[in-house]
């Protein structure tokens, strides 16, 4: 496993759990079922998909990192910026505290002041792409973790689900199986200076939830998410690393189950698919999956020459630059974003149930 085949395939396979799983969100495993059927394939848009918060704040994390060559601060200042013209760009489906930090952003917070006390799912969208590139010492990836985290989610489970994300992201990125135990023994230890021990103790029921080969949608029934895995850091992250560690090998089996869970699936999607493909890198994501993402100005094109990118950079390469855009195209294109997502809300009202 090449360190550039890990990085592109974590931001594709974000990319197409986020697109599989979005026309899924807020449904039930039942009505999902009944609804759209298996998620075996794009059904946002004639058969194919679009992208939501989830690829385009990996893509900010991926930017920033590339921009400011890995130094801390100016990674901070980067990424704040580039959420700050996210919101201004009137993207659909924005969480309740991401909007309210990004406002602070707005309003001159420091970006480590800027977050809000919430454990939803935004810092573990976002963390897989730091396990791949700082996974190898667990204090510099808390680091950049929590500098990452804080400037949307001030709550400690907010940081401790992103943190675990990225530790899965960078496991999986390695040549080996990863045992359920081992890596609950990983999160442990490295969380031991922090006050995680309820934490730890759910993914170590998700590792024991995987040892006996319980269905994600039985574990997240028993996390009490009945009616699908919900946005809330506690339910989301234990159910993605239960699938997981089920199915380090099958990426597409793995997304498949989870988005059948129902709830916040363009979410757990997301996460799942930058966890699994940063192991299978992008010939290990269905090609089908991947190419028919209807996606402008940042095309899925573009996403993987941003991956080239950040590979050159990190192999010593200071000046590459991420590829540009029409920037001016993004309000056009969250416009149509809108028109479709509200579409898929109307379907809804209509049986069957």
């Amino acid at each position: 496993m090449t360190l550039e085949k890990a990085i592109i395939g974590c931001i594709l396979g974000t990319a197409v759990g986020d697109a599989l799983g979005l026309p899924y969100e807020g449904l039930s495993p039942h009505r999902g079922k009944k609804l759209l059927g298996q998620p075996d394939r794009h059904r946002l848009l004639f058969g194919h998909g679009m992208v939501s918060d989830d690829t385009e704040h990996t893509i900010y994390v991926v930017r920033a990192l590339v921009s400011s060559k890995f130094n801390p601060d100016q990674f901070e200042r980067h990424l704040s910026w580039s959420l700050r013209w996210w919101l201004a760009g009137l993207p659909a489906g924005v969480g309740f505290a991401t909007l309210r930090a990004v406002f602070k952003l707005w309003l001159g917070f420091p970006p480590k002041r800027s977050g809000v006390f919430s454990a939803g799912n935004g810092p573990a969208m976002r963390s897989a792409i730091h396990g791949i590139v700082f996974g190898e010492d667990a204090e510099i990836l808390s680091d950049w973790v929590l500098r990452s985290t804080l400037m949307t989610h001030s709550d400690p489970k907010a940081f401790f689900g992103a943190f675990t994300v990225a530790l899965a992201a960078h496991l999986s990125s390695q040549s080996k199986i990863v045992s359920p135990q081992h890596f609950v023994n990983i999160v442990s230890t490295s969380l031991a200076k922090y006050e995680s021990s309820e934490y730890v103790q759910l993914v170590s029921k998700a590792a024991t939830s995987a040892q006996a080969n319980q269905s994600v949608n039985d574990f997240a029934e028993s996390l009490g998410s009945r009616y699908g895995i919900s946005g809330y850091m506690y339910h989301t992250v234990p159910c993605v690393i239960q699938t997981w560690l089920r199915y380090q090998d099958d990426f597409a089996g793995g997304l498949q189950e989870i988005l059948c869970a129902g709830g916040d699936t363009d979410t757990s999607g997301a996460i799942l698919g930058a966890i699994l493909g940063a192991r299978a890198g992008k010939d290990g994501i269905p090609e089908e999956w991947r190419t028919r993402i209807v996606e402008w100005p940042r095309t899925i094109t573009w996403m993987e020459q941003l991956g080239h990118c950040l590979a050159a950079s990190l192999n010593g390469d200071m000046r590459t630059e991420c590829p540009g855009y029409f920037v001016p195209g993004v309000v056009l294109r969250n416009l149509i974003f809108l028109t479709v997502v509200l579409f898929h809300g109307l379907r809804r009202l209509a049986p069957p149930y």
